[in-house]
């Protein structure tokens, strides 16, 4: 008696209907991009600098990664944060949230808080004051609790945007020496004697006499705070949002800085050079000020 090939189970196996296979894609992009939401509100989110605020340490056109971790990661739609590992540190580069309009043509910049009713926008400084600190500029020198801020001379400039040469300077901020900038054309932005609030910073551009920063619209609330700036991931000489990267004139017309791709944000250690943290600049007097490539 023959036996049969194959014996039955009693269960017939049926191909997915269409609807099954499309949920299945669905899904699948689903989870995608939860993942990818996730990366962003709880652990890392990317940044575009459009200005010249933070030259020399930040050009134009930098990207960088905000670490969300390291102040504690922002309940989203609320002031509540999770657990981070640390407190905001003077001489941190930071990226927080501010309040923008336009009266009569002229843009305004208030802190967040104070006016919930406007448009947000992004901005990126340093913290120069903590909670407590009584903070005073004269004459485009800082003063930290009636201590003038160290500031050492280089002897070379930077040729910003515009074509001016601008010194380059070491200012220590506490443990933090970092690179600013002063426009010998202007005698620096003059800031009355301030005791910062609790639960707020004083936050300043390293291109001093070029930034709008805290001393004109006031301090930031911690709760305003992204977190810190501590990689950049991506860098070339184009000024545009995120469509620019799928323009692809810019991918081969464009400048591109490969060697501050991957460079962290941080402070100069001691005894390290400006050109090891990506500040490249020319002597004084030299044919040509401020190159920005890093090269």
């Amino acid at each position: 008696m023959a036996s049969p090939e194959h014996e039955s189970t009693g269960e017939e196996e049926t191909a997915p209907t269409a609807l099954a296979r499309v949920w299945d894609q669905v899904s699948t992009l689903a989870v995608a991009i939860a993942i990818a939401l996730a990366i962003r509100i709880l652990l890392v989110e990317p940044f575009r600098i459009p200005s010249e605020s933070m030259l020399p340490t930040l050009l134009i056109g930098d990207h960088l990664f905000v670490n969300k971790l390291a102040y504690g990661p922002k309940i989203p739609f609320t002031d509540w944060r999770l657990p981070g590992w640390r407190d905001p540190e003077r001489g941190d580069v930071v990226v927080f949230t501010v309040a923008r309009s336009e009266e009569r043509g002229v843009p305004r910049i208030y802190p967040a808080d104070q006016r919930p009713e406007l448009p947000r926008d992004d901005f990126v400084k340093r913290i120069v004051g903590l909670p407590g600190d009584r903070i005073e500029i004269r004459r485009g020198r800082v003063f930290v609790n009636d201590e003038l801020v160290e500031v050492i001379e280089t002897d070379t400039v930077f040729e910003d945007e515009a074509g001016n040469g601008l010194a380059i300077q070491r200012e220590r901020l506490g443990d933090c020496e970092h690179a600013v900038l002063d426009d010998p054309r202007l005698a620096g932005i003059r800031k009355a004697p301030l005791v910062i609030p609790d639960g707020r910073y004083f936050m300043m551009g390293d291109n001093r006499d070029h930034s709008n920063d805290s001393r004109v619209w006031g301090t930031v609330r911690f709760e305003e705070m992204q977190g810190p700036a501590f990689v950049l991931y991506w860098s070339w000489d184009v000024n545009g949002n995120f469509l620019q990267f799928l323009n692809p004139v810019n991918w081969w017309n464009a400048d591109k800085r490969w060697s501050r791709i991957f460079s962290r944000v941080r402070c100069i250690r001691p005894g390290e050079s400006l050109a090891e943290v990506g500040v490249r600049g020319e002597v004084a007097g030299g044919p040509r000020a401020g190159a920005t490539e890093g090269s």
